[in-house]
């Protein structure tokens, strides 16, 4: 496959200063399209939303054009999209409300792979409701999350197992659609934290499975902020707290005081950039169809260039006597976790911090996958691949990691 990553790059501004960001796990670059969309939000005549003055229609249309947009990118329902501060937000709000429903005994599931934004909310509600908490276990040798893990701790009780698509530590992604099967079969609610998933990969909620999906634009290219997804239906069953006056419909309970307009004009200017994107790579089968035909074309090709990239980093690192490679998974991001045997992984990220390549370390937010496998206090050192990324990026980090370890 050609992906002509020159042209991808000329898009996001900041590549222009000469860093090599291995560090989108924790937010990527921004092209310059979304940024403009921001700014031209910001200046235009925009108030709260309504259908009387130019401004009120204005904002309207911004709402509602970001539903569309990541209904596209998710495979979702527009009238289940619903926009919030950020995933953790939005997994607190939702959880609360959820957690009305539960009674002691009920219980509830979560990960040792996951981030802890998809694991404390979870376990600080159920403990108010009285509910128990369960625990998936994985594999720390192969990094594994399998179904048989989640098998082991569901019961006619669960009501809720919330779990990643792809682990934002070492990029395992558990099959979700064999996940949700078991848990559906139980008569449970599946919550997937899709934040490191969605930049990835395309995303099609129904095969997935997922009941809930959240998601963080910023870490595909777009503004500071979080997007869940789910069914109308599921979601008029929740009744999350709020003002007296404020709307009751959906998905507009769940959103509290008004909207950032520009923030969500930002994240569809992120989409329709992802829809684009398969074109500016120069990529021949990313330039037709519909936006959602587009999106899944345009993600095809830069998980196929990503993939290339991880390859020939890990193909290097297998050199390396002192380096630890904890990312093993079968089906997994072009995400690597490092350690290294005789060197702080601190000294590594401010090592090539020096030389201008940002790869940090630190265990992300991550606590039960970083304490499962065992890494010390400082975690590891993480690369993470963008599909702005390209070989010379790849050469200066191989040449930092030989020049620290040597």
């Amino acid at each position: 496959m050609s992906f002509d990553v020159a042209a991808v790059r000329a898009q996001f501004p900041s590549l222009a200063a000469g860093t090599a960001y291995f560090d989108g796990p924790g937010g990527s670059q921004t092209p310059q399209v979304v940024a403009s969309a921001i700014h031209d939000t910001l200046v235009s005549s925009i108030a709260n939303r309504g259908l009387v003055t130019r401004a009120e229609r204005n904002a309207d249309e911004v709402v509602h054009a970001m539903r569309a947009a990541m209904a596209d990118l998710l495979g979702a329902d527009p009238r289940g999209i619903v926009f919030g501060r950020s995933m953790t937000q939005l997994t607190f709000d939702v959880g609360r409300a959820l957690a009305k429903t539960w009674s002691p005994g009920d219980e509830v599931v979560v990960s040792r792979l996951d981030h802890d934004a998809n694991v404390r909310p979870w376990v600080i509600v159920a403990e108010n409701a009285g509910a128990t908490v369960r625990w998936i276990d994985f594999d720390p040798e192969s990094t594994e999350l399998r179904v048989e893990h989640v098998a082991e701790q569901l019961s006619e009780r669960t009501r809720l197992v919330a779990v990643t698509g792809a682990s934002n530590l070492i990029g395992t992604r558990p099959d979700l659609a064999a996940i949700a099967e078991r848990v559906h079969g139980v008569g449970a609610l599946l919550y997937v934290d899709g934040v490191h998933l969605a930049a990835h990969a395309g995303i099609d909620i129904a095969a997935l499975g997922a009941d809930f999906f959240v998601c963080s634009p910023y870490k595909f290219f777009g503004p500071h902020c979080g997007v869940l997804a789910a069914s109308p239906d599921l979601l008029e069953t929740l009744h999350p707290d709020k003002l007296l006056p404020a709307t009751d419909d959906v998905p507009e309970r769940f959103e509290l005081g008004t909207l950032p307009y520009e923030l969500m004009a930002g994240t569809t200017a992120v989409v329709d950039f992802i829809a684009d994107l398969g074109r500016i790579a120069g990529v021949d089968s990313a330039g037709g169809g519909d936006r959602r035909e587009r999106i899944l074309a345009s993600m095809r090709a830069a998980e196929e260039y990503e993939d290339a990239l991880r390859r020939r980093i890990e193909s290097a690192l297998a050199d390396f006597e002192t380096v630890t490679l904890h990312s093993r998974a079968r089906h997994r991001t072009p995400t690597l976790l490092l350690t290294f045997a005789d060197r702080s992984v601190q000294d590594a990220y401010r090592f090539l911090a020096e030389l201008d390549i940002n790869a940090p370390a630190d265990s992300f937010y991550a606590y039960e996958p970083a304490r499962r496998l065992g890494l010390p206090d400082e975690g590891g050192l993480r690369i993470g691949l963008a599909p702005y990324n390209d070989d010379s990026d790849v050469d200066r980090l191989l040449d930092g990691l030989t020049k620290f370890t040597s």
